[in-house]
This record gives structure tokens, sequence and C-alpha cells, in this order.
């Protein structure tokens, strides 16, 4: 039987097996909560808290006791003022429920506030973020191998004494007593035979000195046997670790946002939400992703996560230069044998005329073939224009490593969210 201690620190007057099983057992309430704290928010307070309150009819629970069993005979008193459909008087003032305040009250006399507790800002993320992952990520050999991992490879005589092998240090001192005391114990039983065979003489024929040299030789053999130590330095084993180049599962994510003026403030709003999700998804999820952020209006620049968020920059509408711009640095700098490429667009839609058919041309002939999974989100009330009938092209001939969705407010992006890198089976 296996035992499994958990040792991690529990904060103080909280237990923390005690709080994971109640987070367990109210998922469904806490993740319905998540996701409207989620589209409320505002970008700033994003990543904190939330706390979640869960009405006390879903808290309550069975309570099993005895009956009185048996066979009863029960006589219930009738009354002398009341018969059945008579109306009831209401009672007056002084305590009877006129009072004003904000409150539902309970209209059996008594009630409950429901149960409130709040959830840390890990927690918080866990569920936001619960079954998403990078669709298709695969494991590239790098040219490199700067990724490590260190594994067995057999025992060694020079080792830490945290990595000692104990069965084999066993094995070796054991190999070592066997063979250091067995000519000792051969001698001894020899030496032991000629003794009985020299008292078993008659007492005229007995040999003092052989006998006396006998046991003096059985007590130095003794002595010599004992001084085998148990285990020694020579015995002991070490397991040996060597580092293995592992293949990697890099990746990187292309986070482009159209800020053209066509894109009003509350778009760009929306849009930053969008991408602030996948950016915290992506930071809190995966050690291996690197992230690439491209603004564009007619000319695409990549710039840094804090220009890319905050920056107020505007102008016409030209979505090509911003897949040309990541072609152009995917090549440069992310070679798909060593990188998982994934790019996350978001756009109203608009686009200078004929520029929509070359981001058909574009992603179908450049990007796509290299591309692990691609997102749009069109961020627009109206009906859609030539950009997105382009893009449905795209998704017809890659329906799944290309996927487009419309965002009409700020409700709309965690659900999207959710749907465009919610977990697939594995097949």
């Amino acid at each position: 039987m296996t035992y499994f201690i958990d040792r991690r620190a529990n904060a103080k007057n909280k237990s923390a097996v005690n709080r994971q099983r109640f987070l367990d057992r109210y998922r469904t309430h806490i993740k319905r909560s998540v996701e409207e704290a989620v589209n409320r928010r505002s970008i700033t307070d994003m990543e904190r808290g939330e706390k979640v309150s869960i009405p006390t009819r879903d808290i309550s629970e069975p309570v099993f006791q005895h009956g009185p069993g048996g066979k009863r005979t029960i006589v219930s008193p009738g009354n002398k003022e009341f018969v059945e459909g008579d109306k009831l008087r209401r009672p007056g003032g002084g305590g009877g429920g006129g009072g004003a305040g904000e409150g539902n009250a309970s209209n059996q006399g008594e009630g409950m506030d429901e149960f409130a507790f709040s959830l840390t800002r890990e927690e918080f993320l866990d569920f936001v973020f619960d079954g998403l992952e990078l669709p298709h990520l695969e494991r590239k050999a790098l040219k490199d191998l700067d990724e490590v991992k260190p594994v067995r490879a057999g025992v060694t005589r020079d080792g830490v004494p945290a990595r000692i092998n104990i069965v084999r240090s066993m094995r070796e001192a054991y190999a070592r007593r066997i063979a250091m005391r067995a000519p000792i114990r051969r001698a001894l039983r020899e030496a032991q035979e000629a003794l009985e065979e020299e008292e078993g003489k008659d007492p005229v024929l007995r040999n003092p000195s052989r006998i006396a040299e006998l046991k003096a030789e059985i007590e130095r053999l003794e002595k010599r046997l004992e001084a085998v130590p148990y285990i020694d330095t020579y015995d002991l084993r070490y397991n040996n670790l060597i580092n293995q180049p592992q293949p990697s599962s890099k990746a990187v994510m292309f986070c482009v946002m159209d800020v053209s003026g066509s894109m009003t403030q509350a778009h760009k709003d929306i849009a930053k939400r969008f991408f602030l999700l996948l950016y915290l998804f992506l930071e809190r999820n995966y050690e291996k992703v690197e992230l690439v952020f491209v603004r564009h209006h007619t000319a695409a620049k990549e710039v840094d996560e804090e220009e890319f968020f905050y920056s107020r920059e505007t102008g016409g509408t030209i979505v090509s230069s911003a897949l040309s711009l990541v072609d152009e640095i995917i090549t440069r700098r992310y070679s798909p044998a060593q990188w998982n490429l994934y790019v996350a667009q978001a756009s109203d839609g608009d686009n200078w005329d004929d520029d929509s058919v070359n981001c058909r041309e574009l992603l179908m002939k450049k990007l796509m073939p290299r591309l692990q999974y691609y997102t749009y989100v069109e961020i627009t009330p109206h009906a859609h224009q030539a950009l997105w009938e382009e893009y449905e092209t795209v998704a017809t001939e890659h329906p799944d490593r290309f996927a487009m969705r419309q965002i009409v407010e700020a409700g709309d992006i965690y659900p999207v969210f959710r749907e465009l890198f919610k977990r697939r089976a594995a097949h």
C-alpha cells in the first residue's frame, strides 16, 4: 500500500485539501460566476481574484435520521374557529414585516444569506482557462537542442548521497562479503575438523601443542570473519544521470490587431480584451511560447507588449501588410521545422478594395502550409465584408487549422475564446 502525504503549506485557518474538495464540488456554480466576471471586467483587472456566491439551497446536504417505525395510531385535534377556505386577516404593525429594508425578506419568518467566498488569483485563472489548449501542438527537433532531460544511465561508483542506489549498493556489499569470507570460512572449517580429529584421539596419542595451535588458529579466523565490514565505501553505487537532448515543443504566437480608423475605440477595447485573455492563457500554461505583437493600419509594424495594448495609433486599412510581415518574421526567425506557429488576428473586417484577395493568396500559398493554427475574430455587429468572404474560402480548405468567429459585444469574447481554443479529442 502506498501513502501520499500532502505537505503543502496551508494558509492561516484554511485547509488546502478541504478547499480543493469544495471547489470540485461546486465547479458548475464557480465556472458560471467566473464567466460572468470575465465578461464584465475591464482590461486592467482581468486577472485578479473573484468573490463567488452560492445559493443556500445548493449547499444544503441531505440528512438521514431514524424514523419512528412500527404501527402508530394518531388522533389529530380539530378546531372550532376556522374551516377549509377561510381567509386570515393580515396581522397589524409592530414587527409584522412592514419594514423598509432593501433585502429580500423570507415568507417563512426567517432566512439565510447566500454562501460567499473568494477565489484567489491562481484559482480564478484555473477556472478561466480550464479545458483549453493550443491545437495541434507538436514536438519539433531543434538544431541547437537546448532542451535536455536528465535520464538514467546505469550506475557509477562516484556520486552524491542523494543519488545513492541502495539496492545495488547492498548487492555489491553482499557479494564482497561472500568473496572475502569464503576462504576464511573454508580455513576455519578445516581447522575445526582438524581439532575434532585431534581431540577424538586416544588421550595417550593426543598432541597438546597441536590442539593449542588449532584453537589459536580458530580464534584468529573467527576474528577475521568478524572484521569483514558489513558495507564499505567500495560497495557504494550511485544512479548515473546524463542530460539527453529532447525534442522541443516550442511555439510562437503572432497577435495581429487592426488599429485602423474604421476600428472604433469600443472595437479596439474588445480586441485588446481578447488578446489579453490569450496572453494570460499562454503565459500561464506554456513556458516555451514566445509572443510576437503586430499592429497594422496601412502599414504593419512589430511592437512590444506595452505599445500593442496601449498605443493609440490609427490610419487606413491594408490587412495584407500584417500578413506579409508575419511571413517575413517566420522566414527570418522561426523555422517551421523547429517551431509550432500560431496566428491570432482581430479586425472589424474593413479592408481596402482588392486587398482581401491578396490576404487569401498569402494565407493559402505561404502561411497556412507552415502554421499549426490560425484564428480570426471579426468585431462588428454589421454584415460581413469581403475579407470574411475570402477567409471563408481558406476555412473551407483548412477546416481543422483555420477558425473564424464573429464578436458583437464584450460578452461574446470569453465564449468565443473558449470555442477557439477548446481541448480537442486526441486522434
